[in-house]
This record gives C-alpha cells, structure tokens and sequence, in this order.
C-alpha cells in the first residue's frame, strides 16, 4: 500500500499557537527550523550554553537566547537539534532534569531515542519531523514559498495529540507544502545510517576512489581520472534525481547506457549486495551504534587517523587543482577539526 502524503489540507498549525517552541542548538537543522518556525508566526526561543559562538548569530536573527536549561523550562514542544553525539550530555545535563508532564521533545533524527542513548520520561510526548535536506534547503524553499518533504514518527504518545503537532510543526517548517510521509523512529534511523554507509557516501566515496585508482595505476593522467570517476559523477546524480534512473539513462548516450545496464551488476554484484545486507543487520542490532558511541567517548582518536589518511588521498590534491579551473564551482577551505551538520539526518 502507497504512503499516505500528508499536506496543508492535512496539517493545521494551531496545535502550536500560543505555545513557546524551543530550538536546542542553532547548527544546520536548528537554524532552519527555528526562522521558519518564526516565520510562521509562532514563539520560538534558542536554548544554547553560555559559551556558544551561534548566540550572537541568533539574537542577531531577532530571536530571544537562553541558557539550555532555561529553554527547556520556558517552552512546550523542545526540538533537540544537537549532533546524535552532543545529544546524551545536553540532555542528561541540562534537558532531562526540566521536563515537566505535557511537554513535547522533538528530533529530527531517531538515533538517541532508537538506540536508547537517553532515558525519556514516560509523561511526555515523543515526536521525530525529519526534512529530507539540508537546512539551508529547508530554509530557501521555505522563503520561496515551497518546501523541502519530510518525515514524521511518532515514538510517544500521552496527550494523544502527539502526530497533530508533528503535523503542525511540518506546517510550520513549510513541509507540508511539498509532502509529510509518516515512518517510525526504528525505519528513519536505520534507513538513513544504511543509506549514509552504504551508498550516498561510504559507498559512493569508495566507489570513486577505487575507481580513480585503477586509472592512475594502470598508467593515466590523474586529471582524466578525476574528470571521469568523480567531476562528471554530479552530472550523472543530478540526471537520476531530477527524473529517476530511467531518465538518466534516456539522457545518455546508448554507448553509456550499454556499459551501465551490463556492467555495472558486474561492479556491484551480489556479494555486494550480500555485505550491504550484513551492515545492515550491524546497524538493527545496534553494534554499529555502540561502536560510534564508545569510539566518540574514547576521543574518536581512530576516526581522526581515518579522516587525516583520507584526506592526504591523491584524489584530493588533483581535485583541488582541477576545481581552482571552474569558477561556477564556489571554492570552499576546509578548516581542521571542523565537523559538518549530518544530511538526512539528520543529517542529512
């Protein structure tokens, strides 16, 4: 049976007039959520510790700042728009002790609450909306007067009014404009880890430098390597994206769609297929999640040896020159020790 796509007609934004929306934490999905939010005429209150950078960032926006714990106490529905792991520390420290009965907490990602990194009261409600793109999307989109699609969950729900406001902060999101589709918290988490790991970036990253590899060891220009394995990969997504692998393969040459349609099962074959299918057993099971949660409490000290050696890769040196030659592409410094917002996630 298809997914219900819920929209405007389906989500009023009343069940959250007259209440105060907190905002925990003002990074990609946080900031997006929180100007749209206020847009959509609602009271919204950015909760971040006194130390933050983004504070004068969002009192600069027109919003009202307090310390965490204050936000938590002042506001009705809480979105925690902290990294999955910031969130056990912000929440043990400054979210769990000022939960009261009848407040909401809402994420935009399942993994704390799948993974049960956090212990939640049983009397309140628990909800997921999850904007499938970046923030600065949902944000755009929004301002345009369209709006990116999202997903909601529902993980607790003791007002029985839970899914109204999951709805009604979709609305306010400018979700429902596109289309909402309800999922679960186990379905989001684990459909989004496996699709990160296993496609949009560990798969797709290794693809192309395995890819860039085999070129340059057999003897040919890194430059043609990168063109081919990694610079024309954007034409070839945005093709698939904007009207399936159906229309991408009309839109190529039939020497192309050839070597896809016969080789490609060659590349990513069933025994592919079959470790797709054994990490996504890791991620169910939740070792994959224990493994990130103790590497990120030990320091991440393995995950910054991986990050330095892959970011010394041939591919990226020759990519750094090649793009300095396109200037539609906006060149973007990459400083050290910073760490990105998750995409689907999430962050996503």
């Amino acid at each position: 049976m298809a997914a219900k796509i819920y929209t405007n007609k389906d989500a009023s934004i009343v069940p959250l007039k007259k209440k105060t929306l907190a905002v925990i934490g003002f990074g990609s999905q946080g900031h997006a959520h929180a100007l749209n939010l206020k847009d959509s005429g609602m009271k919204v209150v950015i909760g971040l510790y006194k130390k933050s950078k983004s504070r004068e960032v969002a009192k600069k926006l027109g919003f009202e700042v307090m310390d965490t714990a204050d936000a938590v106490k002042a506001a009705d529905v809480i979105f925690v728009a902290t990294p999955d792991t910031v969130i056990p520390s912000v929440y043990q420290k400054d979210i769990a002790p000022n939960l009261a009965k009848g407040k909401t907490l809402l994420f935009s990602h399942g993994f704390a609450v799948h993974f049960k990194t956090i212990d939640l009261p049983e009397d309140i409600d628990v909800i997921l909306v999850a904007p499938k793109g970046p923030g600065h999307t949902v944000r755009s989109q929004f301002v345009d007067g369209k709006g990116v699609p999202a997903l909601i969950a529902i993980h607790q729900d003791v007002s029985g009014k839970a899914k109204a406001t999951a709805l009604a902060w979709a609305r306010g999101i400018g979700a429902s404009r596109a289309g909402v589709f309800e999922t679960s918290f186990r379905e989001e988490t684990v459909t989004d880890l496996f699709g990160e790991q296993c496609v949009l970036c560990g798969g797709a990253t290794a693809l192309v430098k395995a890819g860039f590899e085999v070129l340059v060891e057999a003897g040919y220009q890194p430059e043609m390597a990168y063109f081919e394995c990694l610079h024309e990969l954007k034409l070839i997504v945005d093709l698939m994206n904007e009207a399936g692998i159906a229309g991408m393969r009309f839109s190529i040459s039939e020497t192309a769609e050839y070597g896809d349609v016969t080789v490609g099962p060659k590349i990513i074959n069933a025994s592919v297929k079959k470790r797709m299918a054994a990490q996504l057993k890791a991620i169910e099971n939740g070792k994959f999640a224990k493994e990130w949660t103790a590497e990120y409490a030990a320091g991440s000290k393995n995950f910054n040896a991986i990050r330095k050696a892959e970011a010394a890769h041939p591919i990226e040196k020759t990519g750094q020159k090649l793009r300095s030659t396109m200037s539609w592409i906006k060149q973007k410094k990459l400083k050290k020790g910073a760490s990105q917002a998750s995409y689907t996630s999430s962050s996503k």
